[in-house]
């Protein structure tokens, strides 16, 4: 299952290498007040690609959120305390503490 994850990392490396490769056109990004700014099309793409995963981050962290609140919530109606459930290495097979 390893090789197979790291195949696969591979693959997408090399294809979004060659997206890099093929997309290194200068591109003019146009801003407010006649600012201009010159830059790679991939560097464009990769800036909105890293800002998209910011949003998408911040908007599920609402919801994870509230999800903590009322399960907290529920805990205290039930008087169940929130023990956290410690695994040993040996349950989990690996070396790491």
């Amino acid at each position: 299952m390893r090789i197979l994850f790291l195949l696969l990392k591979a693959v997408t490396f090399l294809l979004l290498l060659g997206l890099a490769v093929k997309n290194d056109g200068v591109v003019a990004v146009n801003a407010y007040l006649g600012y201009a700014w010159q830059v790679p099309l991939v560097v464009v793409m990769l800036v909105m690609f890293i800002g998209g995963l910011f949003c998408g981050a911040v908007a599920f962290m609402g919801r994870v959120v509230a999800l903590n609140r009322e399960l907290a919530r529920v805990r205290a109606a039930l008087g169940v305390e929130a023990n956290p459930v410690k695994v040993s290495r040996a349950d989990t097979g690996t070396n790491a503490e």
